[in-house]
């Protein structure tokens, strides 16, 4: 329970202990390599094709979507430690096997690719908890920020690979001593992980210490929420075709003779501007709650980057415009990401926010390992001007992307959406919402607004 004033007030407070757990996120979403940005050099040290060394990284996404419900499960049940400890120990497993696939006889393409599914296993279990932890451990003033810090931390885990694999791994003989030096920066980054306290002395605030719906009612409450749907879909999108984008980079730049350190710049202007744009906007969204308007506003910017990307690798102009292009399309997804995912659980608040969090990541990574599989197979022939261009893939993913803009742009437009958590944080108490959401379907049907506003 949490501290009373005179008179029985709950007071709600907030800890500086709830920071460690929150760098723990950030450093396990940090911690993640995959071979994209290098994937001509890795595919000839294990001497198998680029597409092979593709499903490096649609192995992992595929068991992101396997491992899902037990995420789900564990963080609604446990909360977020639980999440962080399975994160941790899967890390350090599938590192190392990881390693002694690239190590042992020269490489072993199956066991490096085993220690890259088992990371797989472990990183919806850090992804999806940012939402969870947020709500547990900060108030609705730092909770978009809070999520924005841990969630955003992995593309910048992505984008520090990009540069360091295309440093590290020159050659095809640099890829084992590459392997070796992630492994023993994950395994440090993964030991404070046992340590964390589960959960803070006393609430954070009113909507935290409400109890949640229970597991099974809240799901089939969530599929049946038209508004669930019109976030879900825009968000399995973008996150699909980032991942693919961010992972088939090389191979979208090298048809134009960029070189994979050309690459690797691209994908770290794709990470660097988007978290310093979402350092940006996440801490205003905490100020004024302007969920909606950012999404209405991104989600254009989103969209007609997609249609950028078509043009900017084959302009005369050189690199310049694709390194535009994904400072754009950084800018707008990082911007996005948390404001989305903290409006998505203010709207289906008393539901637990890793509920809906985990199914859109879910679809974002599943969409992408089918992404960059559609995506390669679009990949033009040696015959093609220039060879192998990918100038199919990259109109498949604009036309896609635009025809998923609407379902986020028509959100409230039909129907008052409220934001019920923070209308608890307010002193609005959960038996009131019927009430409201009656009043506000009225509203939206053209009824009395008098109601409403006198209430």
């Amino acid at each position: 329970m949490s501290d009373l004033e005179t008179g029985g007030r709950p007071i709600y407070k907030v800890y500086k202990r709830r920071f460690w757990g929150l760098a723990q996120l950030v450093l396990l979403n940090i911690v993640w390599l995959t071979f994209s940005s290098i994937s001509t050099t890795a595919a000839e040290y294990f001497d198998v094709s680029e597409s092979a060394i593709n499903w490096m990284s649609t192995g992992y996404l595929f068991a992101f979507g396997v491992v899902s419900p037990l995420v789900i499960w564990i963080l609604n049940k446990g909360g977020p430690k639980p999440a962080i400890v399975i994160t941790a120990s899967l890390l350090l497993v599938g590192n190392w096997l990881r390693y002694a696939g690239t190590r042992a006889n020269g490489g072993i393409f199956g066991l490096a690719m085993f220690g890259q599914i088992l990371i797989g296993f472990a990183q919806p279990f850090c992804l999806c908890a940012p939402t969870r932890y947020s709500e547990l451990w900060f108030s609705d003033q730092g909770r978009t920020s809070a999520t924005a810090v841990a969630s955003l931390a992995n593309p910048l885990g992505a984008a520090l690979g990009q540069l360091v694999d295309a440093e590290w791994a020159t050659k095809p003989s640099d890829i084992p001593n590459m392997v070796l030096y992630i492994s023993i920066i994950s395994s440090v980054a993964a030991i404070p992980s046992f340590f964390l306290p589960a959960s803070p002395p006393t609430p954070a605030s009113a909507s935290s210490a409400e109890p949640h719906t229970p597991l099974g009612v809240a799901v089939r409450q969530l599929i049946t929420t038209w508004e669930f749907w019109q976030i879900l879909i825009p968000f399995a999108v973008y996150v699909g075709f980032f991942n693919s984008v961010s992972s088939l980079l090389n191979q979208i730049l090298s048809p134009y003779n960029f070189t994979e350190t050309e690459a690797g710049i691209a994908g770290a202007i794709l990470i660097v501007v988007g978290l310093v744009t979402a350092a940006i906007i996440a801490p205003i969204t905490d100020r004024y709650k302007h969920y909606l308007g950012s999404i209405r506003v991104l989600v254009p910017i989103v969209a007609a980057t997609y249609i950028g990307l078509i043009f900017s690798p084959s302009s005369a102009a050189g690199i310049a415009p694709s390194y535009v292009v994904m400072a754009l399309l950084g800018a707008s997804s990082f911007a996005l990401l948390p404001v989305v995912l903290e409006y998505l659980a203010e709207i289906t608040y008393p539901l637990s926010p890793e509920i809906g969090s985990t199914i859109c990541w879910t679809g974002g990574q599943l969409l992408g390992a089918c992404f960059i599989l559609i995506q390669d197979a679009l990949k033009a022939g040696d015959d093609a001007r220039p060879p192998l261009n990918m100038r199919n893939a990259l109109i498949f993913a604009a036309v896609v992307a635009c025809v998923a803009a609407p379902f986020a742009l028509t959100i409230g437009l039909f129907r008052v959406v409220q934001r019920r958590r923070l209308d608890v944080d307010r002193g609005v108490e959960l038996d009131q919402m019927s009430v409201l959401d009656d009043q506000a379907k009225k509203i939206a049907s053209g009824g009395d607004t008098e109601t409403l506003i006198k209430s």
